[in-house]
């Protein structure tokens, strides 16, 4: 089974190239450190520690992580590798040269030997569930510790995961641990082979957000600076086709709120100039945040154009809608604008992390909204109603409050293996 994975990780590889060199033209990050995608110029470190987290999400998820283990072993390198620039972008942004960068290598045998041989890394600890089958088998023949932070897997991935049984089993007999989600995460690792030894429930890291100190009343004066005393409402992280929807329900909602701004910030930074377009073709006047002016009474939308200010925004904003859940993306973080109080809105599409979304639901700490009519009339509704708005925000900041805990049960796992090591 492995050779078989090994061939078909060499036949993706012209594939993979030309897929990445395409990206990178449109977006000059995608070729910065390009040459680590294929086994080269990775960091030269000695005993590392080692995080994986694929993109933005994960990264802001492993930040209290990043903070403990830096704090705590502060004579270790610390390596953070990730799949998408946004999410170094945002690692070096927040830890810059405590950290050490690398993008993950492509699964070829060649490139992740050349990975280990260079990063040294003695505790590999990735985030959720990225199944690497070379990279944890590299883990286990050289007995580096691997440990699957907030680990999940739905009922419809163990489905797919069962096709591949006797790799699945032979990847997850390395001596990995399993720091699950939940209860029934972890028996679905098990069934799958995970050594039920090895697996605990810790919960979901991603509850143990911290916000940046002052954050909310950075918000708020930016807010004035810029919004005046209008309402505002944010769409965060929209894709391509979602941000019509959005500007359609904007436009709705001006007929009832005339005064009404939306803060819109699209998922991917080589899209900002097409969604300014997509903006002037919907004759909604706009200003970008690049513009550094404050909007005036004609304008309807503020386009959030820059990197790293999302929870600023956040705090500029009276609700949230959480975008990539009108289309089917799966959905955005809901616990960054939850932290920060705010009433959150998402739409259908939340499979990214659906025991996130259903815990908001069932809570009634939030509105989930089906198609652009019930985006409007739910805006709409909020707006007119700051006291709803308002007792939402607070619900949803409550189960993030009651939920956290995750990071001292995973270092309590975590410690030790560091330590084992020297």
């Amino acid at each position: 089974m492995r050779l078989f994975y090994n061939l078909m990780a060499y036949l993706m590889y012209l594939p993979f190239t030309a897929y990445w060199l395409v990206r990178a033209i449109g977006n000059p990050s995608y070729r910065q450190k390009i040459g680590q995608r294929f086994g080269f110029s990775y960091p030269n470190l000695e005993k590392s520690l080692w995080i994986h987290a694929v993109s933005v999400g994960e990264v802001v998820a492993a930040e209290p992580l990043i903070k403990a283990l830096l704090q705590r072993f502060p004579d270790r390198p610390l390596l953070v590798t990730t799949v998408t620039p946004t999410g170094a972008a945002r690692a070096k942004r927040v830890f810059g040269d405590r950290i050490h960068h690398s993008y993950i290598p492509f699964e070829t045998p060649f490139a992740v030997n050349r990975f280990f041989r260079s990063v040294d890394p003695k505790i590999a600890l990735i985030l959720e569930t990225e199944i690497w089958p070379n990279l944890y088998e590299g883990c286990g023949v050289r007995k580096i510790p691997l440990v699957l932070v907030s680990a999940r897997i739905s009922s419809r991935s163990v489905k797919s995961y069962r096709r591949l049984l006797p790799l699945l089993r032979e990847t997850l007999s390395h001596g990995i641990f399993i720091a699950a989600q939940s209860r029934t995460d972890a028996e679905r690792f098990i069934s799958l082979g995970a050594n039920a030894d090895r697996t605990r429930v810790t919960g979901n890291i991603k509850f143990d957000i911290e916000l940046e100190p002052g954050i909310r009343e950075k918000g708020a004066d930016f807010r004035r600076r810029t919004f005046g005393d209008r309402p505002v409402w944010i769409a965060a992280s929209t894709h391509e086709g979602e941000e019509q929807l959005v500007l359609d329900a904007h436009k709705s909602l001006l007929n009832t709120h005339p005064d009404v701004l939306l803060l819109l910030v699209p998922r991917h930074p080589e899209r900002f100039a097409q969604v300014a377009e997509l903006i002037r073709r919907n004759h909604l006047s706009h200003v970008s945040r690049t513009a550094h002016r404050p909007c005036e009474s004609t304008d309807h939308v503020f386009l959030g154009n820059t990197m790293g200010e999302m929870m600023m925004f956040y705090g500029a904003s009276d609700i949230a809608f959480v975008a990539g859940s009108l289309v089917p993306i799966g959905g955005h973080n809901l616990l960054e604008p939850s932290a920060m109080g705010l009433p959150i809105v998402f739409g259908p599409h939340y499979f990214n992390a659906p025991d996130i979304a259903e815990l908001f639901i069932s809570n009634s700490a939030c509105r989930l909204v089906q198609d652009v009519d019930e985006l409007a009339g739910t805006i709409s509704e909020l707006i007119q109603d700051p006291g709803l708005a308002g007792d939402l925000g607070e619900k949803a900041k409550d189960i993030v409050a009651r939920n956290r805990g995750s990071l001292s049960q995973l270092l309590e796992v975590v410690t030790p293996l560091i330590e084992d090591q020297g």
